[in-house]
């Protein structure tokens, strides 16, 4: 809705497009959104419960991967049922301070995403290359602070860019050309200056973007070194093993969210940028739990454990 003022009309709600370029396949997509959403959730949940639960699971490794979960959840929780509605509404409007809190928890999200990465990466080359130490190095209250540290790092982050973001004047058009609330279609609509909006986003986004994978990239350095001095092929394929998952995930996470918001012309968005959001903003929460389970034997010995334990009560 536009709310005419002496000198422009000021927005007070959004109109999202989501994808309804593609009419003939909106039952399809929802469909299948709606079944991202649902593995999404119990996929993770399962892992959540799987980790709090047993007993063989209660190390830091297992710590920072619940946590993970959670934030997986937390952020597809706040992009999948907007985007669902957008399907079963014929205009599919949000209004001003709904889209906030959207950006504003999605922004939080995934920041403490790209932190626990970071922080997982640290954990596995403590792991390798100092195993003996691991569990004196990595202790409960290090592990709390370490995940603490990465909530308050996406609050700071995401507070920072809301408040830049959306204390700018909308006017003109309310139309949101994407399926959720994100940085380039909302500053597309600002018809007040977007530089220091833009500065704001892009020094905060790559400070955390390069230091997180910083981190990431000096563990994995010292992470191969120190399993090429491993003797055995199996010692090398079991020290491989530990990371392999998370190595996975970082590869894709890392890529599509530099591809979105660090590459020239980020402030544009095209119609193939819609699909490479719904990667990261769906499909990549729904695929981590698949990740770090599938080639990983101390969860799937926990699944039985837990499946024991039912199927006798």
């Amino acid at each position: 809705m536009l709310i005419a003022s002496r000198s422009h009309s000021i927005v007070t709600e959004f109109i999202l497009l989501g994808f309804m370029e593609y009419p003939e396949l909106r039952t399809l997509l929802f469909l299948a959104f709606i079944l991202i959403y649902v593995v999404t959730v119990s996929g993770n949940l399962g892992i959540i419960i799987l980790a709090t639960r047993d007993a063989h699971l209660h190390t830091p490794m297992y710590f920072f991967l619940s946590n993970l979960s959670l934030v997986d959840v937390g952020y597809s929780t706040t992009i999948a049922p907007r985007l669902l509605m957008t399907f079963l509404q014929k205009n599919s409007t949000i209004p001003f301070t709904e889209c906030t809190m959207q950006f504003f928890f999605f922004c939080l999200f995934v920041t403490v995403e790209v932190c626990l990465l970071a922080v997982m990466a640290y954990d596995r080359f403590t792991a390798i290359c100092n195993p003996l130490l691991y569990f004196v190095t990595m202790s409960k209250k290090l592990c709390l602070v370490l995940v603490i540290g990465a909530y308050i790092c996406g609050f700071v982050n995401s507070a920072a860019q809301t408040s830049v973001i959306f204390s700018l004047s909308f006017c003109s058009s309310n139309v949101i050309n994407h399926f959720f609330c994100d940085v380039p279609p909302i500053l597309k609509l600002s018809c007040s200056s977007t530089e220091v909006a833009y500065m704001v986003h892009f020094i905060f986004g790559t400070a955390i973007i390069m230091t997180t994978l910083l981190i990431i990239l000096i563990s994995y350095t010292f992470i191969i070194f120190a399993i090429l001095r491993i003797r055995s092929a199996q010692g090398r394929y079991k020290a491989f093993s530990t990371c392999a998952s998370h190595l996975t995930s970082v590869t894709i996470f890392y890529g599509t969210i530099i591809f979105i918001y660090l590459r020239p012309n980020s402030g544009v968005l095209k119609g193939e940028d819609k699909i490479v959001s719904v990667f990261y903003t769906l499909v990549i929460p729904m695929l981590n739990p698949f990740i770090y389970s599938l080639r990983n034997k101390d969860v799937k010995d926990a699944f039985i454990r837990m499946r024991g334990k039912i199927s006798l009560n």
